[in-house]
């Protein structure tokens, strides 16, 4: 963790443009700030919480080394391709420089008009001299940025693939500390008979939705607060750019009420805020399913996750992680490419999300706040 944060630190330096730069910064911040409270927790839902802000401490971080890094292979790409064009200039300078470094200086005092000969020759050599060497201090500059910029990517593969191997090791850890955590309150206890009876006769995420009640058995009265005030405001589950919104046909021309999030390979899922999960498991074609309850008639739809977190029936403190994207992770070499990322050839994840109050599905985009897509 400690190395990661030390490369992020070099990729926040003025070479990178601001954003990446500034994404660096806070994630070499998230990735200290995680280690800490991962070693002061003292219980299996701190080691939960630590373990959650670690894993996405590292994602942020390799979101920015990725970034990063990519700027990186593009300006030394186009500081490479810059001297390659210039290669005939590069050449004259240097023969001149290399002149004007082995004249004797009664040579340079003579000229064949004379002393105003001479003279005219000296103001001409003052004033090409101060131009000579802006070239050459420029030419020097791109070099030396060159081999920073080189020396930089040659140490990222062995951090990108310690920070790599420090999230499977974070996701395995997380994986076991929710596995171990057994202090989180019930709401209800879930009917597998019932679950199955109303999974086999369902054939609409609709109708599944309207019957969850009938999955529960000594639930508690009451619910969570209500978070209608954030509407518009809550966080997306997963980092993620938007694929396709609400009512969009996908490319068989099948039309949803809810948003597809394009998201990296292995991604954590999280729940922005307090929730009791009301189901999770395969349902129709939507694969794996999270369904969590925020509040009474409102349910937050999470479908695609390759692993998914928790039981029915439990509360999830807001930020807890409900699943992970599937997919393999990107090799190094992926995440050094300048253009294979951008250029769209790396497949994302995709996490469908649909939300519905009451009977009735409404845009997820009323509910949750976004930046991108």
């Amino acid at each position: 963790m400690i190395r990661v944060a030390a490369l992020l630190t070099l990729l926040a330096s003025p070479t990178l443009a601001q954003s990446p730069a500034e994404a660096a910064r806070a994630a070499a911040d998230q990735l200290e700030a995680a280690s800490i409270r991962l070693d002061a927790a003292d219980s299996a839902r701190d080691r939960v919480r630590a373990l959650t802000e670690t894993v996405r401490a590292y994602e942020s971080g390799l979101g920015a080394m990725r970034d990063g890094l990519r700027d990186v292979a593009i300006r030394e790409t186009e500081l490479t391709r810059d001297l390659r064009s210039r290669e005939t200039e590069v050449a004259q300078l240097l023969g001149v420089l290399q002149s004007l470094g082995r004249a004797q200086v009664p040579e340079t005092l003579l000229h064949p008009s004379g002393p105003l000969g001479t003279a005219r020759a000296g103001m001409l050599v003052a004033a090409v001299t101060p131009g000579l060497a802006q070239q050459a201090s420029d030419l020097r500059a791109d070099l030396d940025e060159i081999t920073t910029l080189r020396k930089l990517q040659e140490d990222a593969v062995r951090t990108l693939q310690e920070g790599l191997s420090g999230v499977q090791d974070a996701r395995t850890e997380l994986s076991q500390a929710l596995a171990d955590r057994t202090n989180l309150p019930r709401r209800f206890t879930e009917d597998p008979v019932r679950t199955a009876i109303l999974i086999a006769g369902t054939e609409t995420l609709e109708g599944f939705a309207s019957g969850l009640s009938q999955m529960a058995t000594d639930e508690a009265d009451g619910s969570l607060p209500s978070i209608d005030s954030r509407k518009g405001q809550l966080a997306l589950p997963v980092a993620g750019q938007i694929l396709r919104r609400a009512g969009q046909a996908d490319a068989a021309g099948v039309e949803r009420p809810g948003i597809v999030l394009a998201t990296r390979p292995r991604a954590l899922v999280t729940t922005p805020t307090s929730a009791t999960i009301r189901y999770r498991g395969p349902l129709l074609d939507y694969g794996l399913v999270t369904i969590l309850e925020p509040q009474t008639d409102l349910l937050f739809v999470l479908a695609g996750m390759d692993t998914a977190f928790g039981e029915i029936g439990e509360v999830l403190p807001a930020g807890s992680p409900v699943g992970l994207m599937g997919g393999d992770e990107a090799e190094t070499g992926d995440i050094l490419s300048p253009v294979r990322d951008r250029a769209g050839t790396v497949r994302p994840e995709t996490l469908y999300i649909e939300v519905r109050q009451g009977d009735t599905s409404v845009d997820p985009l009323t509910w949750f706040s976004t930046d991108k897509g």
